[in-house]
């Protein structure tokens, strides 16, 4: 039977093939587009989606994080290729992070704050499991956008329309 350290090894390294799909698809000429006046800019929305697959390693690693001490910076990628290399960073550094980590880690708790207002506190193994899901739920905004801009969407869980020929 498998841990729950490998059960959520696993489930990143899935779940990070059809994210990398997904990104390497992103014009970064059309960084500034988003469907909505209320939505993500592409290139922000890209990055974050790339970011998330960092997460897991900085759960494993710290109790929390508070904004107020440290304030969020998204990073800025000029190419494709430093969006897939950033993801692909992230990925890895989770995934060795895991691999480190036995079950019993997974209990702790971690908190997500700016200063005294709590976003979020989770067990450490909750909190993964969001980051995970995370990465999805923006994954799929994204293949919202690529959609909307007409670029052909890959499949992810199997074959998209698009690979069908539909």
């Amino acid at each position: 039977m498998k841990t729950f350290i490998e059960v959520l090894a696993s489930e990143l390294e899935n779940e990070s093939i059809g994210t990398r799909k997904m990104l390497a698809l992103v014009p970064v000429e059309k960084g500034d587009w988003k469907p909505h006046a209320k939505n993500m800019a592409m290139k922000h929305l890209a990055t974050h989606v790339a970011e998330t697959a960092g997460w897991i390693e900085s759960v494993l690693t710290t109790e929390g994080i508070d904004f107020a001490a440290m304030p969020y910076e998204p990073r800025s990628f000029e190419t494709n290729g430093e969006l897939l290399t950033f993801f692909d960073e992230n990925v890895a550094k989770s995934k060795a992070q895991l691999l480190q980590t036995k079950d019993d880690a997974l209990d702790g708790t971690w908190t997500m704050r700016n200063g005294d207002v709590i976003f979020m506190q989770l067990s450490k193994y909750d909190t993964i499991r969001h980051s995970i899901g995370q990465m999805i739920h923006h994954r799929a905004q994204l293949g919202v956008y690529l959609r909307l801009l007409d670029i052909p969407i890959p499949g992810v869980y199997g074959p998209s329309a698009d690979e069908m020929g539909a």
